[in-house]
């Protein structure tokens, strides 16, 4: 018997020699056992021990490899002790992000090694004992606060780094030449740093380099630059935008980079014209030129670059109209180019800035959505009508121009458009009431023009408020606050003092638990809408497209001033009949942490325990007050009058003192995610017919949302890591397709029992949707599903779960089902039954 045996008996392992248990006796939280002549392999069993804290088997005789622990359910693991055996075979590519020690020395381990410590806290200078993991192959420290001369850093003896990220720190220099030893780097990002100087021709002597990215210093010699990096046989993304400040774009010819698809050159103030070498990348997909200083026409030619669907060339100099020409780019012309546009060639994540952002909020992409920034520049002319052909395209930017005429109905053949700006143009005519069949347009903006006639209805136009319409001093109808029968109304409109508008509705993502963690019961865990998780913002990341729009703040919209008291809803706060602001600072202990049950996108969950014993979840809006005031009042609209069975109830609300107070009712066993991933036995409790039901209450809850009575739109979304919608990644809309894709990677958490976004996993691995279509397409099913749930009988429902799944993760937002259909197919998925009847259509 090997020395750890499960024997099936009941014992009390808390009186073992090294063994200890937390205080109920329950639950063992440490294991020590050195120098105990301990022989075989680390065994398996060890991941039910759920509560490990701290575990110490160094100085043994311990073989073979580390394959099965920690793993997943190491989730409380602070200290791991291993040193002095002979275990072998490669490291773990992660590790618990609840490790604090870790010990694995004095061992036989072979193979690369892998070092990520982003997005922490970091300081001071590379340590030179860093050296000595010569079999690093992947050296992450992005978005710390590193400093140091990076030149002083000897990366030479790192023979078998593929990628190495330094992004967003502090590191000051030359760009270091010992970098250009490693010479099976694949990947480079430098980004966002105080680097200077020029690139040196040593970048040539990465034979594999694919990915560079120096964006956010301030090299010099872009000339140079380009006669190096030209000649570069495997680059395919080239960053370099926010450098070389005001010099003038090579206009000389350039010969190479003939496999490169993403050219970054934003943010740098250069001069000239668009340079004409261009016509010889005909592998590009993405163009930035933006924030620059280039003059002169937008060149027909760029209709040649076959591959090409997203350019952005605003905040330039340009001059000239609109090309015909640039609506008969291939890839933007063309439908089919929506199943194929993605990223996947990238050895890094590329991150991106929202435009018309109040503040940057970044998102990884996943796809680059096809679009044409061609704003604040100064074109002039008419918008020609075969604008209309560019059937791919999800945004169309042409604002802080001189555009002339009328907007186009063609337009209208755009069915794929999420955001379109006309703003701040001499446009004249009516808005093309066709417009409203644009069933994507979450975004537009025709603000400051010359346009007349009444404001189309219906659709997406029921949405827009005031503000996309304002500095237009002949159109009426809602939503301005000018009626188009009334002749006597000023055609004028104060931009500063603009009247109420009536408010418009917004889908809210606070179908329960996931956005603010309130929480639910077993029966309807999972009845979450993710449209409203949102990213913090960190640093200045590398920007290829940057946020060049004019930041006209938007408007808090129509608040409610000091309420003075707690405002109810009657239908929703049945057991309450009066409750003050007073009562809340008491069942609340005046917001004391000790009541945080959770986060939401903009603020901190508390429960409240009132005098008379009932319980509510209160939600305090804080952050950007822009945005908490439109989340505030999206949050009102949209819950207050909604009933239904898998929403949770919003009670009430209060303003007081400046503070965005929002009541909920509370429920008693917490949110889905603390079941699948935090709670120690939570996941093994959920067995797969109470995890079908949380998937069936929550598409009827999100359903219900989905009706057309409650229209759906929430301008300015940013999504929870993992949650987004590919096709957010620029136009950061909410649209009712980008809910089923949330709602879709929801129904793989609840089939694998893993979390969205796993930043400490292997690049393969990291993102749920990626790793799961990939097992798919090898038909590795098996793999795809939690561990607890296999062989329990019910493979056939969760293959049919994982087809309807699959289908809402799908890139292309057009083959995403309706809501009404994943309703229909998850209802008919009967745990247990034969659901041959009830095939997912594939």
């Amino acid at each position: 018997m090997g020395w750890w045996s499960d024997t099936g008996s009941v014992v009390d392992c808390c009186s073992w020699v090294g063994v200890s248990c937390d205080e109920s006796g329950d639950r063992v939280v440490g294991l020590s056992i050195p120098g105990r002549g301990l022989r075989g392999s680390i065994p398996p069993s060890l991941h039910n021990l759920t509560s490990l804290s701290f575990l110490n088997l160094s100085s043994n005789f311990l073989s073979g490899p580390l394959s099965s622990f920690p793993d997943s359910n190491s989730s409380n693991l602070i200290s791991l002790d291993l040193s002095y055996n002979r275990l072998s075979g490669s490291l773990p590519n992660t590790f618990p992000p609840s490790l604090r020690f870790l010990n694995l020395s004095s061992n036989l381990f072979t193979g690369p090694l892998s070092l990520e410590l982003h997005i922490n806290r970091l300081n001071g200078t590379l340590p030179p004992s860093l050296t000595n993991c010569t079999s690093l192959h992947l050296l992450n420290l992005r978005v710390n606060s590193l400093e140091g001369t990076l030149s002083d850093f000897d990366f030479s003896r790192f023979r078998q780094l593929t990628i190495l990220d330094l992004g967003e720190n502090h590191f000051s220099g030359l760009l270091p030449k010992s970098i250009f030893s490693c010479k099976s780097l694949t990947a480079i990002r430098l980004a966002t740093n105080k680097l200077k100087g020029e690139v040196p021709p040593e970048v040539l002597q990465l034979p594999s380099l694919s990915f560079l990215s120096l964006s956010n210093n301030s090299l010099t010699n872009i000339s140079q630059a380009f006669t190096i990096l030209q000649t570069h046989q495997k680059l395919t993304t080239l960053i370099l935008s926010k450098n070389f400040f005001n010099e003038t774009l090579p206009p000389a010819a350039v010969s190479g980079f003939h496999n490169l698809k993403i050219m970054g050159l934003g943010g740098c103030k250069l001069y000239g014209q668009i340079p004409t070498w261009l016509t010889s990348l005909i592998n590009l997909e993405v163009i930035d030129l933006s924030q620059n200083n280039i003059n002169g026409t937008i060149p027909g030619w760029l209709q040649t670059l076959p591959n090409l669907f997203y350019l952005d060339l605003s905040n330039n100099s340009l001059s000239g109209g609109f090309p015909v020409e640039l609506t008969r780019l291939p890839a933007l012309a063309s439908q089919q180019v929506l199943g194929h546009v993605n990223s996947s060639y990238l050895e890094l994540p590329v991150f991106v800035a929202p435009q018309n952002a109040s503040y940057l909020q970044y998102n990884q992409l996943a796809t680059l959505p096809p679009a044409l920034y061609l704003a604040s520049n100064n074109l002039s002319g008419d918008i020609p009508v075969e604008v209309g052909n560019m059937q791919s395209i999800h945004t169309l930017d042409l604002s802080q121009n001189n555009f002339t005429g009328t907007i186009p109905a063609s337009i209208s053949n755009l069915t794929n458009l999420e955001k379109l700006d006309l703003s701040h143009n001499l446009l004249s005519g009516e808005i093309p009431d066709s417009l409203s069949s644009l069933n994507f347009l979450s975004s537009f903006n025709v603000a400051y023009n010359n346009l007349t006639g009444s404001i189309p209805t219906g659709r997406q136009f029921d949405t827009f408020s005031n503000q996309n319409y304002e500095g237009n001093a002949w159109l009426c109808g809602p939503p301005m606050q000018k009626s188009c029968s009334s002749s006597s109304q000023s055609p004028t409109t104060d931009s500063s003092g603009h009247k109420k508008g009536p408010n418009k509705k917004m889908i809210v993502g606070l179908i329960l638990g996931i956005c603010f963690g309130v929480g639910i019961t077993l029966t309807c865990l999972a009845i979450w809408i993710l449209s409203k998780r949102r990213i913090l913002p960190r640093g200045d990341p590398e920007v290829f497209h940057m946020d060049i729009a004019s930041f006209n703040s938007t408007s808090a919209g129509d608040v409610p001033k000091d309420t003075s008291g707690v405002i109810l809803f009657p239908n929703n706060a049945k057991d309450i009949k009066h409750l003050t602001i007073t009562d809340i600072l008491k069942a609340t202990e005046d917001f004391s942490q000790a009541n945080i049950i959770g986060c939401g996108g903009f603020g901190l969950v508390y429960k409240a325990t009132l005098a008379n014993g009932t319980k509510l979840a209160v939600k305090k809006l804080s952050g950007d007050m822009g945005l908490i005031a439109r989340e505030f009042k999206a949050e009102v609209e949209a819950l207050s009058t909604a009933q239904h069975k898998n929403l949770v109830s919003l009670q009430g609300y209060c303003v007081h003192e400046g503070s965005q107070l929002l009541i909920y009712s509370y429920m008693e066993n917490g949110s889905l995610d603390y079941w699948l991933h935090e709670k120690a036995d939570g996941a093994a409790r959920l067995d797969w017919p109470t995890r079908l039901k949380i998937a069936q209450g929550a598409s009827c809850g999100l359903g219900y949302m989905h009706q057309p009575y409650n229209t759906h739109v929430t301008t300015e979304l940013v999504g929870t890591l993992g949650y987004i919608p590919p096709e957010y990644s620029q136009s950061w809309i909410a649209t009712l397709r980008g809910d089923i894709y949330s709602f879709g990677v929801v129904m793989l958490e609840l089939l694998t029992g893993k979390r969205p976004m796993e930043v400490f996993r292997p690049k393969e691995s990291r993102e749920l949707v990626v790793w799961v279509q990939q097992l798919k397409r090898e038909g590795k099913h098996d793999e795809i599903f939690d561990p607890i749930l296999r062989g329990k009988g019910f493979e056939e429902e969760m293959l049919q779960v994982l087809d309807v799944a699959c289908m809402c993760v799908n890139v292309n937002p057009v083959k995403r089902p309706g809501i009404d259909e994943v309703v229909d197919w998850l209802h008919n998925i009967n745990v247990g039954s034969n659901s041959s009847n009830h095939r997912i259509p594939k």
